[in-house]
């Protein structure tokens, strides 16, 4: 009875740490943290893309995102987008994302996100982008976007599904 309810334990145990969601990728800056980092797969041709991300700061002072630079871009910003009387509007951030002491910030299709123009390649499903984010207090820390499918609404969220909101793959600008 006991090995039993030791092998039931140590099954239980195994299967939550299978079920768990990975934390290898979490990178650590200053008193941040920083998660989930990821893209959509492009077209061809494609010269916008869109970045995600989840921030977290454990700190007891806020730090602001200041800049995003990648070299597949020739132009990268921090931008919101936000519904106005039915419209979505779309701007850059120029003074920055506030992180707020203790609060986690997601970066997410339909809100806060990373603008990549210009691009000089494709995102392919599978692949890894490199971006450098510049804090105000955890200065730059390198990041990689996990590419995933042209309409995946999260990470590991595959590709073609509904889209709820635009994604920024198709856009010229």
């Amino acid at each position: 009875m006991k090995k039993m309810l030791k092998d039931t334990m140590f099954a239980a145990f195994a299967l939550a740490l299978c079920a768990a969601p990975a934390a290898a990728d979490d990178i650590k800056a200053g008193d941040l943290v920083i998660s989930q980092a990821w893209s959509r797969a492009t077209p061809g041709g494609a010269k916008v893309a869109g970045g995600y991300l989840t921030i977290e700061n454990k700190g007891t002072a806020a730090d602001k995102l200041v800049s995003v630079s990648a070299d597949i871009a020739g132009k990268a910003e921090v931008h919101e987008m936000t519904m106005d009387n039915g419209v979505m509007k779309m701007r850059p951030l120029d003074k920055g994302l506030v992180i707020d002491p203790g609060k986690t910030v997601k970066l997410a299709p339909g809100g806060y996100h990373l603008m990549l123009q210009e691009l000089k390649g494709a995102f392919k499903e599978g692949e890894k982008v490199p971006v450098m984010l510049e804090f105000e207090k955890a200065g730059k820390v390198a990041v990689s976007l996990d590419v995933q499918g042209v309409g995946a609404q999260a990470p590991g969220g595959g590709g073609m599904m509904m889209k709820k909101m635009p994604d920024h793959s198709g856009m010229k600008m």
